[in-house]
């Protein structure tokens, strides 16, 4: 499994109050969702009127694919013309199959499970 992370610092023009951003935020927030099938939030500058830090998220089996995916969500942010972006960063994290985390509960046990003893209910 492939998961991909994005975060995308932007600044709102014409914004005067923080109604006005969160507005535009919202905006851009769900036609992300909408269009490119990501997990999107706001994750920074919630307290300032024309800062913004957005966050997204894809999973899937191809590295290449999420990758593709997140820049496409990225220029489709640009294109908008609602926000300028100021800087944006995508990092990929390579998970093991669930075989190999199967196989090593097995051995091993549950995580949860190591110090603990069974208690009997009688």
């Amino acid at each position: 499994m492939r998961v991909g992370a994005a975060l995308l610092e932007i600044r709102v023009h014409g914004s005067h109050s923080l109604k006005q951003k969160r507005g535009v935020i919202r905006s851009i927030v769900q036609r992300l969702r909408n269009r490119h099938n990501v997990s999107v939030a706001e994750v920074g500058g919630q307290g300032t009127w024309q800062r913004a830090v957005i966050g997204l998220a894809a999973v899937g089996q191809d590295a290449l694919m999420v990758r593709k995916r997140l820049e496409a969500a990225l220029s489709f942010v640009e294109s908008l013309n609602l926000a300028e972006v100021m800087a944006s960063d995508i990092e990929m994290l390579d998970t093991p199959p669930v075989a190999a985390l199967e196989e090593d509960e097995a051995a091993e046990g549950l995580p949860w499970e190591e110090d603990t003893e069974r208690v009997d209910p009688d």
